[in-house]
């Protein structure tokens, strides 16, 4: 699966309980890790992480749950940068990374031993080793990091433009490469299409090999209703002067992938899909209720090799 955040994370949750775990790969974002008080931080991979072994805070959708916020308190009593909020439990995860990356780890080793220590048994992959960074230009000119558009400003602003920094000098990692290409099926996880699947597609070669297996490719659109479900993404489409239903995603997404998935409230646009030149595969997508995420990751698995579908298609 290529993954940014909750989405993904949910989805990746239903894979792991319809298949065996150590089938199943994440390719995950890493455009949105940034350096604060001196920690690497990267939340894409820490919500994959924390939700699969089942300690991601429920309501909150990221970081730990039971968490205390006494390092927050304190920093922001010396006027440090406290606006992204770390909770006691989860700074061992960034000052880990932090020190291995120090002495010369490469973020894809790191991210197998945090996973390890969470005794989770399928593999999350950052995309690249290298340092890319999304960048936002906002409708007034500035441009911004990614979390400072996201969390600081709470997504409230409107953008004109978002850019991956480094990217073209990053080089798909050996492991996440290799996966791609042993792939049985691969999935666009539910995730940010600009934000969270654009910076993958941004890394030198990516594009091309995706592009290349399109037919065993599936992808499951954010976008339910004309709405995300969560963050920004229809207003991010809009502002960028793009179509935010599941026809603008297959208009992202047919280049890569065979087959879009999409909710049973957009069950009329299935024929727009179509016409796009993707198939449309209409079923539940919401993964709020128990079993929806492992009849997805069925679904998507079974368009994918060629097998008939237990959702249903527009036909």
């Amino acid at each position: 699966m290529l993954a940014g955040g909750v989405g993904a994370a949910r989805y990746l949750n239903g894979a792991l309980e319809a298949f065996d775990p150590r089938s199943v790969t994440g390719i995950v974002n890493v455009g949105d890790d940034l350096i604060l008080n001196g920690l690497y931080i990267s939340p894409d991979l820490d919500t994959c992480t924390y939700t699969l072994a089942g300690a991601i805070d429920p309501e909150r959708g990221w970081g730990l749950v039971d968490e205390s916020w006494r390092a927050m308190e304190g920093l922001g009593r010396y006027g440090g940068a406290n606006w992204f909020s770390l909770g006691d439990r989860d700074l061992s995860t960034h000052l880990y990374r932090t020190a291995r990356l120090a002495e010369g780890a490469t973020l894809t080793q790191v991210t197998a031993e945090i996973t390890r220590a969470w005794e989770l048994d399928c593999s999350l992959l950052p995309i690249t080793d290298d340092r890319v960074e999304t960048r936002v230009t906002l409708a007034d000119g500035r441009d911004v990091g990614f979390q400072e558009y996201f969390v600081g400003m709470a997504h409230s602003v409107e953008i004109s433009g978002v850019s991956f920094v480094g990217s073209e000098q990053a080089s798909m990692s050996k492991a996440a490469e290799q996966a791609i290409r042993d792939a049985e099926a691969l999935v666009i996880a539910p995730s940010n299409p600009i934000v969270s699947i654009g910076p993958l597609l941004a890394v030198p070669t990516m594009r091309e090999l995706v592009a290349s297996r399109r037919d065993r490719n599936v992808a499951v659109s954010p976008i339910i209703g004309g709405a995300a479900l969560k963050g920004p993404a229809d207003r991010m489409l809009r502002e960028l002067g793009e179509e935010s239903t599941v026809v603008g995603v297959a208009r992202r997404y047919r280049e890569l992938a065979a087959t879009l998935v999409i909710d049973e409230t957009d069950r009329d646009l299935a024929d727009a899909v179509e016409a796009e030149g993707m198939r449309a595969l209409v079923m539940p997508t919401i993964m709020s209720q128990p079993g929806v995420g492992a009849a997805l990751a069925r679904a998507c698995h079974q368009a994918a090799t060629g097998e008939q579908t237990v959702g249903e298609t527009s036909e």
